[in-house]
């Protein structure tokens, strides 16, 4: 595949993502001005924003520089093929940023046009990402969501056990796993040992407690495997 070079594009952007707006600068290649804009980080505003780009320029490929090689941004981006994304490192433009600003001061739209600046000077060092199928990339996304998910819970957990262990560690004793529905349920029920011990007839309504989450559990396993 033949590697990309400044002249193959219309025009370069560079974007300096943030969680509620982008700011944009974008150097057409016919009069090297550049121009500034912000768009919103919802993904209708980033597709029509890209839209506009491929109306603007028809037929012809944007080269897109980011400080990003994944996420929400990214992936809306990948979606349009006039748009070829060339991730930046973070500290390519932060060491960028103090060589040629007097300041070096974090900067929203001077990060965006050092982007573009670098994508027109050294596009030959660095290497666009050319998206994979839309099979391969909703399977990424899933086991993206699942790997946070999954260090989600692992925080809860810790933070739970963290707390009970000032207060309530007996509990954290009758309990081996401590991020499930029976757990849950026994510390909402009897969130201290007072509580527990108050419990009428007490090893007797746990044990009845215990066994009907555990039934009801059983049922909803049932229920889904069917």
């Amino acid at each position: 595949m033949k590697e990309p070079v400044v002249k193959d594009f219309a025009a370069l952007i560079g974007i300096d993502w943030a969680n509620q707006k982008h700011d944009v600068c974008e150097i057409p290649l016919n009069s090297k001005k550049p121009k500034y804009s912000v768009i919103s980080s919802k993904p209708q505003a980033i597709y029509e924003w890209a839209i506009n780009f491929k109306k603007k320029y028809p037929n012809q490929k944007i080269a897109v520089a980011c400080e990003l090689k994944k996420g929400p941004l990214i992936y809306a981006l990948e979606k349009h093929s006039h748009l070829v994304i060339f991730p930046i490192n973070p500290s390519t433009v932060a060491k960028y940023r103090k060589a040629f600003t007097q300041s070096g001061a974090k900067d929203d739209p001077s990060d965006a046009l050092i982007q573009a600046e670098i994508l027109e000077r050294h596009m030959d060092k660095l290497n666009p990402i050319f998206p994979e199928d839309c099979d391969i990339r909703a399977l990424q996304q899933l086991v993206e969501n699942r790997r946070k998910l999954i260090q989600n819970r692992v925080d809860l957990t810790n933070l739970i056990t963290a707390t009970l262990k000032n207060y309530y560690p007996q509990v954290l004793d009758w309990f081996n796993e401590k991020d499930t529905a029976i757990f849950c349920n026994f510390i909402s029920k009897w969130p201290s040992l007072a509580d527990a011990k108050k419990a009428p007839a007490c090893v007797k309504t746990v044990v009845q407690f215990l066994l009907r989450i555990v039934h009801k559990y059983s049922q909803i396993n049932e229920y889904v495997s069917l």
